[in-house]
């Protein structure tokens, strides 16, 4: 079943399914897995280059250096805007810590209180993925294999996928589109 609010459609499967990050299964894979780097908006380019020399200091010497060769963003081999990788694996704005776990640079800035936003919308909003069309845009669960051990604690606590990324959807669409949300998931809970 679809969900229509405000001009999107979203997959019941927000409501359905369970998911909570369990970093210290996965250790931040979505950051390095994959065939191409973080989906970007363009007012995120815009804020990335009035923001890096801020950002900088957050990130690794080899996420900088692919920075600075190709810029703060590349184009896919579908047109969209992403963010560059470091040798075909991590986002170049990914850092690691002492036990491997994958953390964004960008969000380490915020937390530090030296940018005013947490970090790309796509990767704030994930295990959801936005895709615009014309007329509406697509809100989907993307499930991945190296997301298993989130929906197993995601079951474990009983969150569903919406609930975990209640701030990001609040951050994307707005509270009032949440709360229109929140009133189906009560009805398709019951």
């Amino acid at each position: 079943m679809l969900i229509e609010i405000d001009g999107t459609v979203v997959s019941e499967d927000l409501i359905k399914e369970a998911f909570v990050c369990d970093l210290s299964a996965c250790k931040g894979a979505c950051c390095v897995e994959g065939e191409a780097g973080a989906p970007l908006e363009p007012e995120e380019i815009t804020k990335i280059e009035r923001d890096f020399s801020k950002i900088a200091p957050y990130l690794n010497e080899a996420g900088k250096k692919v920075i600075l060769e190709t810029g703060v963003f590349v184009k896919g081999l579908d047109g969209d805007l992403e963010t560059p990788l470091v040798a075909g694996r991590e986002c170049a704005y990914t850092v690691f810590d002492e036990e491997g776990k994958a953390a964004c640079g960008i969000e380490k800035a915020f937390k530090a209180g030296k940018i005013n936003w947490q970090k790309p919308i796509s990767c704030h909003l994930y295990p959801v993925r936005i895709q615009s069309y014309s007329k509406l845009t697509a809100v989907n669960y993307h499930q991945w294999k190296i997301c298993s051990a989130a929906c197993m604690l995601g079951n474990t606590l009983k969150v569903p996928v919406f609930k975990f990324v209640k701030k990001a959807l609040i951050r994307k669409f707005g509270k009032r589109w949440y709360e229109k949300l929140e009133k189906v998931a009560e009805q398709i809970q019951k």
